[in-house]
């Protein structure tokens, strides 16, 4: 029975085990979502496939450099063969004829090497757009984590609240069988409890949405929950000078702009080649056979050529293409001048709201410090009939507020230090790291 028993035992602990086992997998931190996203999302799919179509263009730039080399083949039958009155052969019962020929066309102005290397800084452009699609895209992860968390300790504040009225409430009960106050307290207190009830009911249902939400954002799926990370504080931090300069380096939004600045340059080169003739050479291989052959026919032949085409007059096509292109040059610049612009107040904006978040921080401590001390004391008083049902509910809603208030500082001060590493253009490197930290 005992060994039974210790087999029972054992068989339960490894259920338990088990059990924790997946639920431990189901609970994502931050590093996780990151590590899940990079590899799940579909937008960063989108923007991976932009890069192999970008690789795939400069492959055909590159097609253009080389020769091309082709066959050819034809097999002609006609109805009757016809000779001449010496007995020559006029027109064949049948012909065949094949051959190879090798064909080579440029532009003088070498539009084909421009192109080469225009592909190959759209692949530059695509690796840029990649990085600023993973990089807002796990910005948007990290900001639905923050929600989730902010939820889950509303839910938290919530069940506390309603367990502190729920014990109001029978103190009040207590007191008024005794004699010591009036219905009124306790109906202050019932009705204070059913706004705490459906203010958990509120803040439960908003904790499932605000999960859905992040489900739908870092592609997970069953039910899970998230654990939170901890968070870092960055008391000293870079002068905000200091702050966009790196933003200028580091941006991959303001190098796709300054690859795009650089490619229309590019193009007006390019369309300019348009007015330089273009030189094709060509190699070609013949054979032929007749039946019945002519004495004049030539079975096998080898010759080349060389052609210059020089297209005079289009009808105003070279012109409009040049300044459609010089155009785009000027636009390009402009682009590149207002998103930097952009990006100086992006920054500004972060790093104001970091040190706001940093400051307030600090002092909601200490407020939550003072609430919850001044709580238990009126608390206390109450139920020796030295306060009343008004101080005991004051000091509940300003015990709440505070906890509230705290909550929301503390989880956007760690958003505010996110934002402030997006906008800069090192977020990316970063949750790369703790992805990978986190995945050892």
């Amino acid at each position: 029975m005992k060994i039974h028993r210790g087999i029972v035992i054992a068989s339960i602990m490894a259920a338990f085990l088990s059990y924790s086992n997946i639920y431990a997998a189901n609970e994502y931190s931050l590093e996780d979502l990151y590590r899940i996203a990079l590899e799940q999302s579909e937008r960063i799919k989108i923007s991976e496939e932009d890069l192999y179509i970008a690789e795939r263009g400069k492959d055909k730039a590159v097609s253009v450099l080389f020769p091309k080399l082709s066959a050819f083949g034809s097999y002609t039958r006609y109805d009757k063969d016809k000779f001449s009155s010496t007995g020559a052969v006029i027109q064949p019962e049948d012909s065949t004829s094949w051959g190879l020929r090798l064909d080579q066309s440029l532009s003088l102005s070498g539009r084909e090497i421009t192109a080469f290397k225009i592909s190959k800084e759209y692949i530059e452009k695509s690796k840029y757009d990649l990085h600023a699609v993973k990089e807002a895209y796990i910005f948007n992860v990290a900001s639905t984590y923050y929600d989730v968390l902010r939820t889950k300790k509303a839910v938290e504040i919530a069940k506390s609240n309603f367990d502190r009225l729920t014990k109001h409430r029978d103190a009040a009960a207590i007191r008024l069988k005794v004699g010591e106050v009036t219905k009124t307290d306790l109906l202050r207190a019932e009705a204070e409890l059913s706004g705490a009830r459906a203010e958990l009911v509120k803040s439960e249902n908003n904790l499932k949405l605000t999960k859905a939400v992040l489900a739908r954002v870092a592609g997970l799926s069953g039910d899970y929950d998230v654990k939170e990370t901890a968070g870092s504080k960055q008391d000293t931090v870079d002068n905000l000078d200091s702050f966009k300069q790196t933003a200028f380096a580091e941006r991959a939004e303001l190098k796709v702009v300054e690859l795009q600045k650089k490619i229309a340059e590019e193009q007006v080169g390019y369309s300019k080649g348009a007015y330089w003739p273009t030189l094709s050479i060509e190699g070609v291989y013949t054979k032929k056979d007749e039946n019945p052959a002519s004495t004049f026919l030539n079975k096998e032949s080898i010759y080349g050529g060389i052609k210059l085409n020089f297209p005079f007059f289009e009808g105003g096509l070279r012109k409009a293409e040049v300044a459609e292109a010089e155009a785009k040059k000027r636009q390009s610049g402009l682009v590149y001048d207002d998103l930097k612009k952009t990006i100086g107040i992006e920054v500004e904006n972060a790093y104001l709201d970091f040190q706001t978040q940093k400051g307030v921080l600090k002092s909601l401590e200490d407020q939550l410090a003072f609430a919850r001390d001044n709580y238990n004391s009126v608390s206390r008083q109450y139920q020796f009939g030295l306060a009343n049902s008004i101080d005991v509910i004051d000091a509940n809603t300003l015990l709440i507020t505070s906890e509230r208030q705290l909550a929301d500082a503390a989880y956007n001060y760690q958003l505010a230090l996110i934002r402030l590493q997006r906008v800069t253009g090192q977020m990316l490197k970063t949750a790369a790291a703790k992805a990978q930290g986190g995945q050892h």
